[in-house]
């Protein structure tokens, strides 16, 4: 068994949790319910696959695939939370580390957190992408994965307004 280390990111803010969510939101696209499959089914070569997901980007080049809102449903056991989990990317950007190595694909689409701690604060949380990546020992792969890293990094800090804390966890 290969152990290799990840690499946690969390960007603190101020702001309101709904604010942060409202921030990130506005700077994604989305892509839920199975509107990606919709797209691939009707795209009709490479140029119109391209061009149908580039109109579902957001200004970060990014966009949502799943929302899930942890809070609403700990509701239900009384839990007073405020924690939304989405599963974010771009088939475009995917392809930059696809195409070096396929083993890529089980980190990407992306998870990121956004959530309230106890005392107030708002969180956005995700491990970096070319730490989870750094398995494949693929000097290309890794190159890609590190963009993505940027590119992950500015969407957080767009969304919270702070530079990220990280912690590293095996």
């Amino acid at each position: 068994m290969d152990v290799y280390a990840v690499q946690h990111i969390e960007h603190r803010s101020n702001r309101s949790f709904e604010d942060v969510v409202a921030a990130f939101e506005a700077a994604t696209g989305e892509i839920e319910d199975g509107a990606f499959a919709e797209e691939l089914a009707a795209s009709t070569d490479l140029q119109d696959f391209e061009r149908r997901i580039r109109g579902h980007e957001g200004d970060s080049g990014f966009m949502r695939f799943l929302m899930l809102d942890h809070g609403a449903w700990l509701a239900l056991y009384g839990e007073r939370a405020k924690c939304r989990l989405y599963t974010l990317g771009n088939p475009l950007i995917a392809r930059t580390m696809l195409k070096h190595d396929l083993r890529v694909g089980l980190n990407v689409p992306v998870r990121l957190m956004i959530y309230e701690t106890a005392d107030g604060e708002t969180r956005i949380a995700y491990d970096q992408p070319s730490s989870l990546m750094s398995r494949l020992n693929n000097p290309e792969a890794a190159a890609a994965a590190a963009k993505l890293d940027a590119k992950l990094a500015a969407l957080a800090e767009q969304a919270v307004g702070r530079e990220p804390i990280a912690g590293t966890v095996a």
